[in-house]
């Protein structure tokens, strides 16, 4: 179990942050155990290929069987709008005590393949996550990213709407809050309480976590949870046959159910497909309504995207 204390100034002082970098981390354990990641299965399917290619030595040194990654590989993000790019000049710049310690953490050991220095190593690391990112994650990481962006709005409401107490109970299963403790059930046996003490509790949303998880040292508050919204993420792309359906829905909702195989706003929607918004919006309610698309609210728009019952009329073939 771990428990954050809060004070009330803690209370009031929680964000939220997304990072690539631990999304590449992270991931690692879907490629690991895909049968543990469900909602994933899209993205290890449209990405087979490309991690053939990869280097599946140095990344396997970066995980344990108990699915654990060193605290380096997760740092905490700064905002909602964390660059690559920059994660990665600090994954660079990571001490050789602390990438030591923190490989240590998870398997006991500094694996063999980075047995040499801390520097060598950290580049080799740095080689392959950037071959991860560019061959599996680049190509989808607009739609990946819309999904957590949208999950911070949707938590931002909650505290609005019904208190930072509520948006906390509703993360997980595993993570409760009650009077200014934070409790976090992990399946690491260690009993940790750690005091806030006005560093700041950063919450982060993932595709890559099936509950909650947390620093395995005593790093930067942080509590890594499952993002909202996953289920039609990986929904089919390419439409078998989009023609057969126009005659049933139309040649603007049948476009607009075509185009929607990622998330999009009916503003975009509108400039792409040459309509108006207000039709737009309007053709958007109805398919909505029928259940070929799911919304959700992103700052001042509204994210709709194919659902599944969308795809499976996309996909079927005029006979």
């Amino acid at each position: 179990m771990l428990r954050y204390l809060l004070t009330e100034d803690d209370v009031g002082s929680v964000r939220f942050g997304i990072s690539p970098l631990c999304e590449l981390g992270l991931s690692l354990r879907a490629i690991k155990e895909p049968a543990r990641f469900p909602l994933q299965l899209g993205w290890l399917r449209r990405t087979e290929e490309a991690r053939a290619r990869l280097d599946l030595h140095t990344l396997s040194g970066l995980i344990d069987e108990r699915m654990w990654t060193p605290d380096f590989l997760n740092p905490r993000p700064s905002s909602p709008l964390t660059r690559l790019e920059d994660e990665f000049a600090g994954l660079l710049e990571t001490p050789p005590e602390v990438f030591r310690r923190d490989l240590i953490a998870v398997h006991g050991h500094v694996p063999e393949v980075f047995a040499g220095s801390a520097g060598a190593s950290l580049r080799r690391i740095a080689r392959a996550l950037r071959q991860l990112w560019e061959t599996c994650f680049e190509p989808y990481w607009p739609r990946m990213r819309a999904v957590l962006e949208a999950d911070v709005v949707y938590r931002g409401r909650q505290i609005a709407q019904a208190g930072v107490a509520t948006m906390l109970n509703g993360l997980s299963e595993r993570i409760e809050y009650d009077r200014g403790v934070v409790a976090v059930r992990l399946h690491d046996p260690a009993d940790r309480t750690i005091a806030i003490d006005g560093n700041g509790l950063t919450l982060v949303p993932t595709m890559f976590t099936r509950r909650a998880s947390a620093p395995v040292g005593d790093g930067p508050p942080m509590i890594i949870y499952s993002a909202r919204g996953q289920g039609a993420l990986w929904e089919t792309e390419h439409v078998a046959n989009p023609a057969a359906v126009v005659a049933v829905l139309g040649q603007t909702r049948a476009g607009l159910l075509a185009a929607l195989g990622e998330p999009a706003s009916s503003t975009e929607l509108g400039v792409r497909l040459g309509v108006t918004a207000s039709a737009v919006n309007q053709h958007l309610r109805v398919l909505r309504d029928a259940g070929l698309l799911v919304s959700t609210r992103y700052g001042r728009s509204v994210l709709y995207l194919r659902s599944e019952l969308g795809s499976a009329l996309l996909e079927s073939r005029a006979g």
